[in-house]
């Protein structure tokens, strides 16, 4: 279903009593940040939260590939700005599929953090080949440098991190199952029912409706699409979500299409 709206940020309906009760807001659930030996030296903590103030998004998840160190920085960042930051990771299991992971809180996403490193093999990284890890502050400035491998696969399978994430109350999702590298359908080749995913995502090149026609096993799961930025430009104000509030449990119900809360792209 392909939904065009006018609304900038949020729309809220609001009952007889005032209260308000459903909100529409833009989210990119799929963000990198400098921590990435991947992405750019633009993804710092105030031009992230930036560029999604000018997109008119009024949520992000910071989603580092398996590490959360630069989350309560750009947490910082977006309280300034009103814009709702929640702690995310991007897990590589060992099947090298990436799946998003999505907390309430910093202290959650750190507890999870803790978890992958204990299943991350023990190697540095390589700035030279795969770019430098970079922390920072919620002003961007320099902290220190992880040197930790980060771009490498966990020694859990899919089944596991989900099973994982889920026993700290976090929601997962598979990333950009479109791809031919990195992603489900490419390494896996379809979408295990037995995992229970509420929602696919998409990279921002296709739409839902071009994504079922080349892959008809999405039917009948909620697709998302998101920037998985690692450059300001890539950031996506594509996916609306109609919730009472921005929480994993309210995004759950979103993405299950239940109890009024749905997904729209």
């Amino acid at each position: 279903m392909v939904w065009v709206s006018t609304a900038m940020t949020c729309h809220s309906e609001t009952h007889v009593t005032g209260r308000p009760d459903f909100r529409y807001i833009y989210v990119d659930l799929h963000v990198h940040t400098v921590l990435s030996a991947c992405a750019e030296v633009e993804m710092i903590p105030p031009l992230i939260v930036a560029q999604a103030k000018k997109l008119g998004l009024g949520c992000i998840a910071i989603t580092d590939h398996n590490s959360a160190e630069n989350v309560q920085a750009v947490f910082d960042a977006g309280k300034a700005v009103d814009l709702v930051v929640l702690p995310g990771m991007e897990v590589q299991t060992r099947e090298e599929v990436h799946l998003v992971c999505l907390f309430d809180t910093v202290d959650q996403d750190i507890a999870w953090q803790e978890k992958v490193y204990a299943h991350l093999p023990p190697l540095p990284n390589r700035p030279e080949t795969f770019g430098a890890q970079f922390v920072v502050d919620a002003d961007g400035e320099f902290v220190r440098e992880n040197e930790r491998l980060l771009l490498t696969s966990v020694d859990w399978s899919v089944d596991q991190v989900v099973a994982e994430v889920r026993a700290l109350n976090g929601l997962c999702f598979p990333a950009h199952v479109d791809r031919p590298s990195f992603s489900l359908l490419a390494n896996l080749g379809f979408v295990p029912p037995e995992l229970g995913f509420e929602a696919v995502e998409l990279s921002h090149w296709l739409s839902p409706e071009q994504a079922c026609e080349r892959f008809p096993q999405l039917s009948g799961y909620t697709l998302l699409v998101d920037g998985d930025a690692h450059r300001l430009a890539e950031m996506q104000r594509r996916t609306m979500v109609k919730v009472r509030e921005l929480n994993v449990a309210e995004l759950r119900l979103a993405f299950k299409g239940q109890d009024g809360r749905r997904v729209i792209v």
